[in-house]
Order: structure tokens, then C-alpha cells, then sequence
């Protein structure tokens, strides 16, 4: 009966043991992510009022995610993607740890900040591309899309439990009680994926060498117009959609005048609408149209920037971050699900590596965010990137919709997967 009423619906996937041993790993990875990011922001925040600083730590963890994401995707089109995730989840688990030491010991300096935000970020390279390719390997092709929108749910709760961890963690042991506690969650995660069969997690390499690799992904990805308009809004996006981010320390204290707890709050608005959007997702299923969903997310996540950026009231403040929230994990959920279903397998770790420059653009985006909230105000640059990322979802989307609807054979291979994920 239990699989019956599961049956045609997105928790499917949840039949088959390799997934959903993933599934766990990843719940507790994003928590620690979730409270990592988050948590990082608020250190640098408590250690100098510079709005740049706060840009730089998300440049510092997002630019090597631009630099050395092809060359993760190479790896995971060559190794078993397992055995490197296992890795950079043991390596994020030492990093954080040693972040909380710092904190403990007084020692704790900005450049100690930015500088393991950088390993984080080159981690995050080669750990995001092995990762994102699993799915495809776990579950049949026809589960593959409810997969992905499962993982969402994990993406979304995460953004939930991550805040609520902040505060009372943050009260109790201090800063570096949250990192401990991240640290740990990490340590979960390995253990987790050590159950996990490394059977089926290589695929034969396509190319003699690695730059070689690299050159013929990008070949690839010429001729798959649908996924490179949707990558391509992806970066715009990540360049111009990132200011809530980066800035939300400074609303937090300047706007808000508010603490850790104001800053908690704000986070689990965000974290609430992300995982009521990600709920519906999965509710709607094959009606959702993930190509018109991108583009009304996109314009949401710019549109939803610009109210933020005038609001004044806490209350509403909360209110507005959780519809951003919700707009943002409609885009990231769309995003993955198309690229997913329309890459080949033997590329598929190099195009989900492209994808991510859209987390490298975010590192360029932060900077940007940054330096303009310090020339002029924090709304004022909040609103800039709002009205930005609004045109540019508009432009970008008018070309994806013409390449979805074109009749080519990307558009034909988007139309069942993709429909059917949602």
C-alpha cells in the first residue's frame, strides 16, 4: 500500500537503497553547508564591519568553484565519483573544525577567513560535479527527475534546520560551537557514504587526457543550445542574484539594528520559503514546465531583491526573504533538472561542472555587492542587482524558450524528463 501511494510520485526513489543512502549523506551535508556559509558571513561580520570583507568571503569560497570546476568534472568523467566525494566530505570536515580551533583559541583573523573559505571552494570544485552525476547512476532513468526534486527537499530543509541551529548554538558555545557542530555533521556524512557501494559510480573516459577532456565537454555543450541558455541564465543570475547573500549581515545590523537573533530569523524565512517551494515542486509534478518556471523564478528572485531592499519593517523583512527563498530553490531545482536530463552520460560530470559557474559567478557577484554597498548603501546595491537580474532573465529567457520550443533534439529529449520532474 506504501508503495502504491508512492508510486508516480518523486519519493519513488526512495525504493532503492543506494539513493536513498545518498539522500542521507546529503541531508547532513547541507546542514553543515547551510550553517557553514552562513556562519562564515557572521564571523567576518564580528571581526570587521567592512561590507568588501563580507564580499570577499564569498569571492574567496565561490571563484575557485570558476577556476577549477572543469577540471572536477574531468575527474568525475574519469574516476569513481564516490571515492572523490567521500574525500572532499573528510577534507570539509577537517576545514571546519579547524576554523572552530581558531575561534576557540582567540586566534582567529580575517585572512584565517577568506583563506579557508578558499580551500572550501576549491573542495566544492571537485566535490559538486561527482556528486551531481550520481543521481544518474543510483536510480533508473525514469526516477531520475523525481531524484533530483527529492534532493531539493534536502537542499530546502537544510535551509531550514541550518538557522534554526545558528542561534542557539551561536548562544550556548559560541561560534565555534557551531562550527564543531558542523564539523561533525561532515564526519556523518563520510560514514554515510562509506555504506554506499563504489560499484557503478565510473564511467569509461571519452578523452586520452584531461585537458583533452575539457576541450571536448565544451564541444559538447556547443551543440546542446538548451543547456547552455539555461547555464548561461545561470551565471547571469548567479552575477546579479547574489546580493542577499552577501548582504544580509548588513541589513541584519544596519537596517534592522539586530543581532544573531534577528539574523537567525531572517535566515529561517529564507529557509521556510525555500522548502514550502520545494514541497510544491513535487506536489505539482508533471505540470510544472521547467523552462517558464525558470524564467518566472529568475524574474521572482530580482523582483523580491528590490522590495527587500526598501523594507524597513522586520516583520516583512521575514516575510519577503522566504518568498526569495522560494523563488530561489524553484531556479536551482529547475536548473539542475533540465541539465540533468538532457546531458549524455559519458559528459555528464563535465556539463554539471560548467553548470556550476553559476556558483562562480555568485563569487564575482559577492564582490561586485560588496564593494557597491560600501561606495554607496546596501539597498542601493541591493536594488542595482535586483533590477539587473530581472532584464537579464528577461533576455536570456526569451532564447531559452526558442531553443525548448525549436523542435531540435535537445528540445525533444526536454520535453518527457523534464515535465515529468517536476
Amino acid at each position: 500500500m506504501r508503495i502504491g501511494l508512492l508510486s508516480g510520485t518523486s519519493y519513488s526513489a526512495f525504493k532503492y537503497r543506494e539513493y536513498r543512502l545518498f539522500w542521507i549523506a546529503a541531508a547532513f551535508s547541507n546542514i553543515g553547508m547551510w550553517s557553514l556559509v552562513w556562519g562564515r558571513l557572521w564571523l567576518m561580520r564580528t571581526l570587521t564591519e567592512s561590507e568588501v570583507m563580507l564580499g570577499l568571503v564569498a569571492t574567496a569560497n565561490l571563484a575557485p568553484v570558476l577556476i577549477f570546476s572543469m577540471w572536477g568534472g574531468v575527474l568525475a568523467d574519469r574516476f569513481n565519483r564516490l571515492k572523490i566525494v567521500r574525500i572532499t566530505r573528510l577534507l570539509f570536515a577537517v576545514a571546519t573544525l579547524a576554523t572552530g580551533l581558531l575561534i576557540q583559541s582567540g586566534l582567529v583573523e580575517p585572512w584565517h577567513v577568506l583563506a579557508i573559505a578558499a580551500v572550501t571552494g576549491t573542495l566544492l570544485a571537485f566535490d559538486i560535479p561527482s556528486r551531481s552525476a550520481m543521481v544518474a547512476t543510483i536510480v533508473p532513468k525514469e526516477h531520475l527527475a523525481g531524484a533530483i526534486s527529492l534532493y531539493s527537499i534536502v537542499f530546502g530543509s537544510a535551509a531550514i534546520i541550518g538557522p534554526v541551529l545558528f542561534r542557539p548554538l551561536v548562544a550556548a558555545w559560541g561560534l565555534e560551537g557551531l562550527f564543531y557542530v558542523i564539523g561533525t555533521t561532515y564526519i556523518f556524512t563520510v560514514l554515510t557514504l562509506m555504506m554506499m557501494s563504489s560499484r557503478g559510480h565510473k564511467v569509461r573516459a571519452t578523452s586520452k587526457t584531461a585537458f583533452a577532456g575539457i576541450i571536448q565537454g565544451f564541444a559538447y555543450l556547443r551543440q546542446q543550445k538548451s543547456i547552455a541558455s539555461v547555464i548561461m541564465l545561470g551565471v547571469t543570475l548567479g552575477l546579479f542574484g547574489s546580493s542577499f547573500e552577501t548582504l544580509l549581515p548588513v541589513f541584519t545590523d544596519e537596517v534592522f539594528a539586530g543581532g544573531e537573533s534577528v539574523y537567525g530569523d531572517l535566515l529561517l524565512g529564507a529557509g521556510i520559503g525555500g522548502l514550502t517551494a520545494t514541497t510544491a515542486i513535487t506536489i505539482i509534478g508533471k505540470r510544472v514546465r521547467p523552462a517558464l518556471y525558470l524564467i518566472i523564478a529568475g524574474v521572482g528572485v530580482g523582483a523580491t531583491q528590490l522590495v527587500f531592499a526598501r523594507i524597513e519593517v522586520l516583520s516583512m523583512a521575514i516575510f519577503i526573504a522566504g518568498v526569495m527563498g522560494g523563488f530561489r530553490v524553484v531556479l536551482g531545482t529547475m536548473n539542475t533538472t533540465v541539465v540533468q536530463t538532457l546531458v549524455d552520460e559519458e559528459f555528464r560530470g563535465r556539463v554539471l561542472s560548467i553548470n556550476q559557474l553559476t556558483w562562480g559567478a555568485s563569487a564575482l557577484g559577492g564582490l561586485l555587492m560588496g564593494y557597491l554597498a560600501q561606495r554607496f548603501d546596501a539597498p542601493t546595491a541591493m536594488t542595482l542587482g535586483g533590477t539587473v537580474a530581472i532584464l537579464a532573465t528577461l533576455l536570456v529567457g526569451q532564447r531559452l524558450i526558442r531553443n525548448f520550443g525549436a523542435g531540435s533534439k535537445p528540445s525533444q529529449k526536454s520535453e518527457t524528463p523534464a515535465e515529468s520532474a517536476a
